[in-house]
């Protein structure tokens, strides 16, 4: 699922990731513009680019002409840049098989490009469709947000370089990812061109709202008996400390995740989850509702108190949860959620 990691369903194992937001915008400043689009040739850098994982190394010998992208992020980052990929994983929990996200499927049909083919991801990307991406004969494969093991690294690095994540599986920051697909299509000045657009519209967004200075939350997903509690780890909280707001200390001191961007926190114990307010997400309206009547959920202080933002429907939790290079423009999402953030902190 898209809640606790890729899009999909409650699929997670330890390798897995998660989303967020909801909401309507009003009063917050305006989301960047549409990042400037290279084209094809635009790239600056000089070639070979070798781009180090914690998987191995890629070395890209030449510009890519044939990317294919794999996980989350890497999409829209080689898009934000100027590169429309040939080949990207489907997004099923979002908007389900064979199907593009509406950002993505926009930007490609603005730019009177062919669209993509869709590779198959039907278990939230613990299995890897070789021969789709065979078929695609890419010349690179961004994959530097997904959960690829070492054994599907080194079968995809039979087709062509793969570009991994520095650290852990499904723990890149959105920032790093567009880092990371700039430097490997040679585009770092269009990289370092796109994050300056989305630091200052953050930086926008931290000044409109003086009021989140020192406020602390807490995001959550309702499970079976307990929650899942988002660590600093996930980008969709530190997305939110970015504007001025501060994950709650309780998130921190009741972590079993050993380093994970998720725990799972007993019903028994969320009394003592406290923070000013909690951001609680969800498949849908009802679900959440039904998540916030119940009474270990009541149990948390800031639900008592009625301090809740609700993040549901997939499309705009996918939005947020983690941002991508094109998502900070996207109308339903972190513009919406700061607002609603914004009516909730007063």
């Amino acid at each position: 699922m898209r809640s606790r990691r890729p899009l999909s369903v409650l699929t997670a194992l330890a390798t897995v990731t998660a989303l967020a937001l909801s909401g309507c915008s009003s009063s917050t400043p305006d989301a960047p513009a549409s990042p400037t689009e290279a084209t094809a040739g635009d790239a600056t850098d000089a070639f070979p680019v070798t781009v180090t994982s914690a998987l191995g190394d890629a070395t890209i010998e030449s510009e890519p002409q044939r990317v294919a992208t794999w996980g989350w992020g890497s999409t829209e980052a080689a898009i934000a840049v100027g590169v429309y990929p040939v080949a990207v994983a489907e997004q099923r929990w979002t908007v389900g098989a064979g199907n593009l996200l509406p950002w993505v499927e926009d930007a490609f049909e603005k730019a009177g490009k062919d669209l993509p083919a869709t590779l198959t991801d039907d278990a939230a990307g613990s299995t890897v469709p070789y021969e789709e991406l065979i078929a695609a004969r890419p010349d690179l494969i961004l994959a530097p947000y997904s959960g690829l093991t070492q054994e599907q690294f080194d079968t995809l690095s039979k087709i062509a370089p793969v570009v991994a994540y520095p650290d852990g599986p499904w723990t890149t920051s959105w920032d790093d990812v567009i880092r990371i697909t700039a430097k490997a299509l040679g585009r770092t000045a269009a990289g370092d061109a796109v994050l300056a657009g989305i630091d200052a519209f953050l930086a926008q967004q931290k000044a409109a709202h003086p009021q989140f200075e020192g406020t602390t939350f807490a995001g959550i997903w309702d499970g079976d008996g307990s929650v899942s509690v988002y660590t600093r780890a996930d980008s969709r909280v530190g997305i939110l400390e970015r504007v001025g707001l501060t994950i709650a200390p309780s998130v921190s001191d009741l972590d079993t995740s050993d380093g994970g961007f998720f725990y799972d926190l007993s019903y028994e114990k969320l009394d003592q989850l406290t923070a000013d307010f909690v951001i609680i997400y969800g498949n849908s309206e009802q679900e959440v509702a039904a998540s916030l009547a119940k009474p270990a959920i009541q149990a948390i202080p800031a639900v008592a108190a009625g301090r809740v933002v609700t993040v549901v429907d997939p499309v705009t939790v996918s939005s947020v949860s983690p941002p991508t290079a094109l998502t900070f423009q996207w109308a339903n999402g972190l513009p919406a959620l700061i607002d609603q953030i914004a009516g909730v902190v007063g």
